[in-house]
């Protein structure tokens, strides 16, 4: 292991979803030993810094390298793109994490960073890979059109990672304006709002016969049947989004639809790799998406409580550097 000087984290809608109804992600067994139901770790997955020491048998790294952490913990048996899903586990989720100034992790899941590369912007790198990941999974072809249910965070990252991929045509559909608005600086071509006009319509209106792949990153049933919908005859749905209670539909729907629908969680270590690489070198431009810093001291109020209260927030960031 290497002692990681915490720059930047950030705040993860998983982190969110352990805040309001979890846990989700952390261990029951052991929060219900240890406290009686609270969570007994640190949180905080999505985070960059500088290593402070080094363990003894750590060959490849130095104490002043920066890095991004890919916290994915796996058996690391089957191959990388199927590992994630024979079982994992979180650093920040069943560990302690990154909300705080120094944390222990594996050398294995460290990447390197540019000297000259922000830490702030590095900081986004993980939620990014789940966006990378998930137009992979949709098998998203240069010049292929997109549609987006839900705007939040991930959804406007994959956006942009749709835009990286060669889509021509990207839809973002959310009830936000703030959040569309985010989506348009981020690389959708076109917004709707659903309380305005149909949006099913309008997306058959914009690509006649359907997106080439559709993207669930809302969680709640009418957006996962509307991504259905809106997604052409043998095309794609990719089911992003972490649900926070079941859903009920009809497979008829589905099937007379002629849609393939998959899912994704995580990513793989290539997966995460391409995703350092296409941040650093721009040809993802993850700026837009952070909409606040602040110091862990607010990372309550200013942080889960204006993530619950306040859509227009996208990515907020945890100052660690002071």
């Amino acid at each position: 292991e290497v002692v990681v000087r915490v720059a930047w984290a950030g705040i993860c809608g998983s982190d969110l979803h352990e805040y309001l109804e979890g846990p989700v992600f952390i261990p029951v067994e052991k929060a219900e030993e240890l406290t009686g139901g609270k969570a007994p770790l640190t949180m905080g997955h999505e985070f960059s810094g500088v290593i402070d020491k080094v363990g003894a048998n750590v060959t490849d790294w130095k104490v002043g390298d920066h890095v991004s952490i890919n916290p994915t913990v796996t058996h690391e048996i089957r191959p990388d793109g199927d590992d994630v899903y024979d079982g994992y586990a979180f650093i920040g989720l069943s560990c302690d994490g990154g909300f705080t100034s120094f944390a222990n992790v594996p050398a294995k899941n460290l990447l390197h960073l540019p000297q000259d590369f922000p830490l702030d912007l590095a900081a986004t790198i993980e939620p990014t890979a789940v966006a990378v990941q998930a137009v992979k999974e949709g098998d998203l072809k240069f010049g292929e059109t997109v549609a987006i249910f839900g705007a939040g965070p991930i959804g406007v990252l994959v956006a942009a990672a749709a835009k990286a991929a060669g889509a021509t045509k990207i839809i973002a559909v959310d009830l936000s304006e703030v959040r569309l608005n985010k989506a348009l600086e981020m690389g959708a071509t076109d917004i709707i709002n659903p309380a305005e006009v149909n949006a099913i319509e309008k997306i058959h209106e914009l690509v006649p016969g359907g997106v080439d792949v559709s993207f669930e990153v809302a969680g709640v049933q009418p957006t996962f049947e509307q991504a259905i919908d809106a997604t052409k005859a043998r095309g794609n749905l990719v089911i992003v989004s972490i649900f926070a209670r079941p859903i009920q539909f009809n497979p008829m729907q589905l099937m007379n639809a002629g849609v393939k629908i998959t899912t994704t969680i995580a990513y793989s270590k290539k997966t995460f790799q391409q995703t350092v690489d296409l941040v650093t070198s721009g040809q993802i431009n993850v700026k837009p998406v952070i909409t606040k810093k602040i110091g862990v001291d607010q990372i309550v109020t200013d942080g889960f409580e204006a993530l619950v209260a306040d859509k227009s927030q996208a990515k907020i960031l945890v100052d660690f550097t002071k």
